[in-house]
């Protein structure tokens, strides 16, 4: 599993950020969260073919999270995209995007459907599932959580002791059980089971439930930290530096990435500084940042 930050800015992109997009790679899915204006050309410089891009999930519709879907939606059709885009968002999202595709002369558009969503498991695949949760901000918006499913792995000395090879030890990781000369063996005898790993994404909100359900226990949260406490004083519907800490502190997070950073940060050493007081694993996401997990 591979995290690609295509975009970690915000509001303005700058000559080292773009705006926010963050694309999962899990076998044979891609998983875009956001899609700021530029995310086509990101992917370029990143070596990821649009057409390869499988469900868009939108937290929220303003531009510096949504203006590059009609661009990619495009190039998806010019790379020969086949099948049906799925894109999520929150409520009014079909209407968003219904307005956007009107917006230009239309060409080599690809199939979508869209699916509105507010909170819960939104997407129950073989080995994954996403849920979402609901966010404060000033409009309708909405965090992901990445959630593989747990597997079972074969105890490679027990099998080999009962001579267990081939088709069956497959069998056996599925979770079935099978008959070997006239003997059953039960799976459970056989196998291990292995966690699976959670993913967050918490887009622009302030503290609030959802930031809270999305951090915990997670082995990597990402999330917004637009500005640090220099400009706290001021009102804006985002986490700081330091709220994002204490959220993934509080949710027991494993690790901790920081994206959406304000353009008044030159570079991300005051940012980083700043998080290291109150969060130890944590880092500051750059354009093109690469996380295997």
């Amino acid at each position: 599993m591979k995290i690609t930050f295509l975009g970690t800015g915000c509001m303005q992109p700058t000559v080292k950020r773009n705006h926010s997009s963050i694309l999962l790679s899990h076998n044979r899915e891609n998983l875009l969260f956001d899609c700021g204006e530029g995310t086509q050309r990101q992917m370029r410089f990143a070596k990821v073919k649009p057409a390869r891009i499988t469900k868009i999930f939108i937290s929220h519709w303003h531009g510096d999270h949504c203006f590059g879907i009609p661009g990619l939606m495009s190039a998806m059709g010019a790379d020969n995209f086949e099948g049906t885009l799925e894109i999520y968002g929150p409520k009014g999202s079909k209407t968003y995007l219904k307005h956007m595709l009107k917006g230009f002369a239309r060409k080599d558009m690809i199939t979508y459907k869209i699916k509105e969503v507010s909170k819960g498991t939104i997407v129950n695949a073989d080995n994954f599932i996403i849920e979402a949760h609901q966010l404060k901000h000033s409009v309708s918006c909405v965090g992901y959580s990445f959630k593989e499913k747990d597997k079972l792995r074969i105890d490679v000395k027990k099998a080999t002791k009962l001579g267990l090879k081939g088709e069956i030890l497959g069998r056996l990781q599925k979770g079935k059980n099978v008959t070997l000369k006239g003997k059953k063996i039960m799976f459970k005898d056989v196998t291990y089971k292995v966690k699976g790993k959670k993913i967050s994404y918490i887009a622009d909100t302030v503290k609030c439930l959802g930031a809270r359900k999305l951090a915990k226990d997670c082995d990597l949260l990402i999330s917004e930290a637009t500005h640090c406490d220099d400009v706290v004083k001021r009102k804006y519907m985002h986490l700081t530096v330091r709220e994002a800490c204490e959220i993934a502190k509080a949710g027991k997070a494993k690790r901790l990435v920081l994206t959406h950073i304000s353009q008044r940060y030159k570079d991300s050493k005051a940012v980083l500084k700043e998080a290291k007081k109150y969060f130890k694993k944590v880092q500051v996401a750059e354009d093109f940042l690469e996380i295997k997990i």
